[in-house]
């Protein structure tokens, strides 16, 4: 995976000066209020949203577990249809077979659909280094590249912007990329939309190249599919005589008829929708309509390392609906920029250390980024669990062990200051294998718990920094149950 956002602290740090911020936490509160009520009265109009939950978790599941077969059947089915297929193992393989394919039509513009794995990869970026530009399409994702800014949520990359910064946005960046905001232009979202469809339009005329990724891939028929809300997506999908798309191995699903579960699943856990407003789908190409050209590139990426986590694989499951970022009161108050990552929330504390690694500061630091509510398994419609996930890369970055990483089997040391966190884990560990020791241990506690210090000293001041040390009781629980009518049962 390409690296994390250039200049980035690791998410304590980050996180610190965010929350600072009050003009952003009002944003991010009052939108992320707003989406997760509404995804939960559409869910709880299915009585059977609990089956469909059951059957999104088998179907990707089954996937993953046969994917080198279901990979194979893909690229013969493209390429029976008439599209070309691409084996991308990083981001550097990725972004050279794109920038290639591009200059091959001789065109210097692309018109984009909104992408997690193009971000990912830093597409747009390689392509500017080779004088390509590329125009996002998708209104969020035009706020963000007009204000030159970073993507902060999966399903609203500019959740952090509210009406009055986007309109500054669009007055003063839309001229330098083609049509200029219309003069007098307001914060009435009505006006907004309007500047951005007569800014686009231009650009959809004009282009000849398409790039997209796709939500779902079908197995059997080689079939892609992207859902949006806004239809820029459709433009760019029909208009351009070459369409490239850019998709992680991961978004294959085996059957046309597996569809049915996640597109009833993914637009209400997202946008709150029964059904997306604009549902594409290609099969390769055709002589009358839509692309001359299309190309398939399949992205690793990291993908494989962690398909050969048994814990970790499960974040694989991600079907990019964002509903774990809405419901986190970490993210609703950090944002999604602390995480430095275009995937940022819970999703993303579990998904960016196994694609890139926890050999980074930020990346070690991004599993301790929850409080472990589990809010975010309750609502994902996959069931990922992401505090099961969460935990095990803490066990990782403390402890080291094996992994794979490049296709390699290694043996990961521990991350850089957690001496003191492995120390207590292993006194711990000892305590709870000696039941005298914790029991002499629990009764010098109460006793002595009025001289208890309110905070941790020296290592430990950074758990104690930003929690209350729990109070110890005046009787630890062992000596309660013995003297207590319980105590008859002889407890040791």
């Amino acid at each position: 995976m390409s690296g994390t956002f250039v200049g980035m602290p690791a998410f304590p740090q980050a996180a610190r000066e965010a929350v600072g911020n009050t003009t952003l936490r009002g944003n991010l509160r009052h939108a992320t209020h707003t989406i997760r009520d509404k995804r939960a009265r559409a869910v709880a109009e299915l009585d059977d949203w609990a089956a469909l939950r059951e059957a999104g978790k088998q179907i990707k599941d089954h996937t993953l577990r046969h994917l080198d077969r279901y990979l194979v059947q893909v690229e013969e089915a493209v390429t029976a249809a008439g599209g070309t297929v691409h084996w991308a193992a990083d981001a550097d393989e990725a972004n050279e077979i794109v920038a290639r394919l591009i200059e091959e039509t001789g065109e210097s513009e692309v018109v984009k659909v909104k992408s997690m794995a193009t971000q990912e990869i830093a597409l747009n970026e390689a392509l500017e280094a080779r004088g390509i530009h590329a125009y996002e399409t998708d209104l969020a994702e035009l706020i963000v590249q007009l204000g030159k800014d970073r993507p902060s949520h999966i399903l609203v990359p500019a959740i952090h912007r509210n009406r009055g910064e986007i309109r500054d946005i669009f007055r003063s960046e839309m001229s330098e990329w083609g049509r200029p905001a219309p003069e007098g232009l307001t914060d009435t979202p009505a006006e907004l939309a309007e500047a951005a469809r007569l800014h686009l339009r231009e650009k959809f005329l004009r282009a000849k190249v398409g790039i997209s990724g796709a939500n779902f891939v079908v197995a059997e028929t080689g079939t892609l599919v992207v859902v949006e809300s806004e239809g820029n997506g459709r433009m760019c999908l029909t208009l351009p005589e070459t369409l490239i798309s850019v998709v992680g191995i991961e978004k294959i699903v085996p059957r046309w008829q597996d569809l049915e579960v996640f597109l009833q699943t993914l637009p209400r856990s997202s946008t709150a929708e029964r059904m997306n407003p604009y549902t594409s789908m290609w099969t390769g190409t055709t002589g009358e309509d839509g692309p001359r050209t299309f190309h398939l590139v399949l992205l690793d990426n990291g993908r494989t390392d962690t398909l050969a986590d048994e814990v970790g694989r499960q974040a694989l499951r991600c079907i990019r609906c964002s509903a774990c970022l809405n419901v986190c009161p970490v993210y609703e108050r950090a944002g999604g920029h602390a995480y430095g990552s275009v995937y940022p929330g819970p999703i993303g504390a579990i998904l960016s250390p196994q694609l890139r690694g926890t050999g980074s500061e930020i990346d070690a630091s991004l599993p301790y980024a929850s409080s472990l509510c589990g809010a975010c398994y309750e609502v994902c419609p996959v069931a990922i669990d992401i505090p099961e996930v969460l935990v095990h890369l803490r066990e990782r970055v403390v402890q080291g062990g094996p992994a794979v990483r490049g296709g390699n089997r290694v043996v990961l040391k521990p991350a850089k200051g957690h001496a003191a966190e492995r120390a207590a884990m292993r006194a711990a560990q000892w305590a709870f294998t000696h039941p005298g020791a914790l029991r002499t241990g629990q009764r010098l506690a109460s006793r002595t718990r009025r001289v208890h210090p309110r905070t941790l000293p020296g290592p430990g001041r950074a758990w104690s920094g930003t929690r209350d040390l729990p109070a110890v009781p005046a009787e630890p629980f062992r000596d309660w149950w013995q003297r207590t009518h319980g105590g008859k049962g002889g407890a040791k």
